[in-house]
């Protein structure tokens, strides 16, 4: 409560506007000293954003209604920052129906206002914008207890760079809003000439849909929240029938990361070159599936019979103590094949064992040994085995590994052996996913064949061009690419240079490559997500590795620098990054995460469930911890997968870990030790409390940020400056750079050369 209160009173002559911000210049008088708020920053009511995108030209449509709670009327300025890069070459405004006269801010002189700000405001957050243009317009009057109705307009021309457009539009308002935005939007409709291809927002999780080749709309929309980065959008065009883009980040002499983007757009080719595949069903049938569980799941694989292309061959089996087949061969996707396909999964009962080794082996020995036909098994099964062989190693090992056999897995449930199952896709380069019981598993299920329904290219390979060392690539093992879908695959660079980068793959046992001329260079900025998008993906390999095979101290230790460095803050990460602190003799003052440093009974709850890691196979916590590890290693936008890492992982902790001794109570938690919803909250604030901002990692304690690289910098000089003196706005000129870092707050610490330098109030 005391930190919500100071931070209503830090607002209550400046309000968040959603992309800009409105700086009341007639705050009522208050009493002093101030017993509670008496004046209420304005309050946003809705925000929507409509984007239309015709080539590289944007126009951005903003409509907006914001409130204000006081009893008098409020003279303001409304500022919006300028997107960095846009050139405006149109811009209106209307506030309550009325066209109004707005001020076009060069760089300079928005700084100047940004500065004059900060310093009546007693607040830097505006500084993040330095180097921006800005508009700026007066209102008045701002109504007492009433609505006000804001709409603007503006053109710009998008960068290109490389064959990749790119749109942003300023949303971050968590740092100016004491109020959630009831609700906030963003459409965006994209018309291009040529194909577009890759489409992906590295900032928010966004819904496309695809109208033909050419046009495409992407959706965001969200409710009773702060936005706290902005948003992002990148697509690319080509008229071959894969795109294949390449975003770069490297700063230093560090090596670089790298996004390689390959999409093949939408599809509007015939029927007739839809490339055909085998696919083999297998349903576990056993005595534990019985009720809402195999109902579910006859249905997802009517689902999935019902939309087979009519050049696939498929089969049908179920299994319990035994297996049967529905055909005993391959066969043709014909509708009477359907039907009678549809007929014998319709007269599925549970009853008897788990026969897994038995299934799996009949479906792999259904490929046809000459066939250059993708070959698909997708198995579901709610259990371990339990008749045959059981043991999963001899089970893994058994399974033939032939370049175009492919077995996707399904748990169902909470009695399944998570550990077997990620064996088996790891060792085919399929993928599985993990289905709670109140989950529905038809949507699952028939959302991930819809979206494997069409193979484009398998058996990818990547050549990159000479002179440059590729490592750590992740997803490690290429997928197969299908029409209408994308891959993202993320990596590390050493060196530099140009040349061309190919995908070659196979398809209808041709092989075919895509060639795209690209550069890795020596410093690139501009997509600073980037690194942190590999570092997670990154982390989740190592932790697969633990949890699959066991810890070490090379995977623990990487794994705990790598969290630190790149802000990954999970139940997880946050205790290896507490302990190692603790263990290396950090001072108190540096540590990262001090609240949990501080907190003996949830770090306890950590560190056991950490050390089950390896062991929990199945139940509850083998099932939460193998989802968490997907969110890992699939993530395309970093912040939306460490928020479902840590739904997963907090619940693992939740359901692995004993309830403290009697009467002994932490910081997360009381006496009987944190929920999972509990450490779900807390962990999100550890998140929020941690941020990557241009290119350093910064951790809040208290209203202390600091640089992650200050604790090993031992031997750095240390120079304090006063916030918002005259040596402080010197530092800000003279090190662009640090605008950004110095946005964060007035008590911040940051490494620059060889300086450590503390801003204090």
């Amino acid at each position: 409560m005391k930190t919500k209160l100071l931070l209503a009173l830090a607002l209550l002559s400046a309000s968040a506007f959603a992309d800009g911000l409105i700086i009341i210049r007639n705050p009522p008088p208050r009493p002093h000293p101030i017993p509670h708020p008496v004046f209420a920053p304005l309050e946003v009511v809705f925000h929507k954003v409509d984007v239309t995108i015709d080539g590289q030209k944007a126009t951005t449509h903003v409509d907006q209604e914001f409130f204000n709670p006081n009893g008098v009327a409020l003279e303001g300025e409304y500022i919006f920052p300028i997107p960095s890069g846009a050139h405006i070459d149109k811009f209106t405004m209307r506030v309550g129906g009325k066209d109004l006269e707005a001020e076009l801010l060069d760089a300079a002189k928005a700084r100047t206002i940004y500065e004059d700000i900060v310093r009546s405001q007693r607040d830097p957050a505006l500084l993040e914008y330095t180097g921006r243009a800005a508009f700026r317009v007066r209102i008045f009057p701002i109504e007492p207890r009433a609505a006000k109705k804001v709409q603007l307009s503006y053109t710009e021309l998008l960068r290109n760079d490389a064959g990749v457009v790119s749109y942003l539009y300023p949303l971050n308002t968590e740092k100016f809003s004491a109020q959630p935005l009831k609700t906030a939007s963003i459409r965006v409709q994209l018309a291009q000439s040529s194909p577009i291809k890759s489409l992906y927002s590295p900032s928010h999780s966004v819904e496309v849909k695809r109208d033909g080749e050419r046009k495409a709309t992407v959706g965001w929309e969200t409710a009773n929240t702060r936005p706290d980065r902005d948003f992002q959008l990148l697509f690319s065009t080509a008229e071959s029938e894969v795109g294949l883009n390449l975003l770069t980040q490297k700063i230093g002499s560090d090596d670089g990361s790298f996004l390689l983007l390959a999409s093949p757009g939408a599809d509007t080719t015939k029927a007739d070159r839809v490339n055909p595949k085998d696919i083999v069903f297998v349903l576990d049938t056993s005595g534990s599936m019985a009720g809402k569980k195999l109902e579910q799941a006859k249905k997802a694989l009517t689902f999935c019979v019902e939309n087979l292309n009519d050049v696939d061959r498929f089969e049908v089996l179920r299994f319990s103590t035994d297996s049967e087949a529905c055909f005993e061969k391959l066969s043709d996707a014909t509708k009477p094949n359907r039907e009678q396909a549809r007929k014998w999964i319709d007269a599925f009962k549970p009853i008897g064992g788990t026969a897994i080794n038995d299934a799996l082996q009949r479906a792999l020995k259904l490929r046809p040994a000459s066939s250059e036909r993708p070959f698909v098994v997708i198995f579901l099964t709610d259990g371990q085995p339990t008749v045959g062989e059981t043991n999963e190693d001899r089970i893994v090992a058994s399974i033939d590994s032939a370049a175009a056999t492919r077995v996707f897995c399904f748990g169902i449930g909470n009695d399944v052996n998570t550990h077997l199952l990620d064996k088996i896709v790891e060792r085919t380069r399929a993928a599985s996913q993990f289905v709670l019981p109140e989950e529905d598993l038809e949507v699952k299920v028939s959302a991930f064949f819809t979206k494997i329904k069409e193979p484009l290219l398998t058996n990818l390979k990547v050549t990159w061009p000479e002179g440059v060392r590729v490592s750590k690539l992740y997803p490690a093992s290429l997928p197969d690419l299908f029409r209408g879908d994308q891959f993202v695959l993320a990596g590390r660079y050493g060196g530099s240079g140009e040349g061309d980068v190919v995908i070659e793959g196979t398809v209808n046992g041709e092989v075919r490559r895509i060639t795209q001329r690209v550069k890795f260079p020596d410093t690139a900025t501009g997509n600073d997500f980037i690194p942190q998008l590999w570092a997670t993906r990154r982390v989740g390999f190592l932790l697969d590795e633990i949890r699959l095979r066991g810890e070490n101290k090379e995977l623990r230790d990487e794994v705990v620098d790598l969290a630190r460095r790149y802000a990954i803050v999970t139940p997880y990460t946050s205790y290896l990054i507490v302990e190692d602190e603790a263990r290396r003799g950090v001072p108190v003052t540096m540590r990262s995460l001090q609240e949990l440093d501080r907190d003996a009974v949830t770090r306890q709850r950590f560190e056991q469930s950490w050390k089950a890691l390896p062991a929990a196979k199945a139940g509850d916590v083998g099932n939460y911890n193998a989802r968490g590890n997907k969110a890992f290693k699939d993530a395309t936008v970093p912040a939306e997968a460490l928020s479902a890492i840590t739904t997963e992982m907090s619940k693992a902790v939740a359901a692995a870990t004993p309830a403290p001794a009697s009467g002994v109570s932490g910081r997360m938690g009381g006496t009987a030790g944190p929920s999972a919803p509990v450490l779900t909250k807390q962990m999100t604030e550890a998140q929020q409390s941690a941020r990557v901002v241009n290119g350093k990692t910064f951790y809040q304690n208290g209203a202390q940020w600091t640089d992650a690289e200050a604790q090993l910098r031992k031997t750095a000089k240390r120079q304090q400056i006063k916030f918002a003196s005259e040596e402080y706005f010197r530092l800000l000129t003279e090190n662009r750079d640090a605008a950004q870092w110095l946005a964060l707050g007035r008590n911040v610490q940051f490494t620059l050369g060889d300086t450590l330098f503390e801003i204090t109030e």
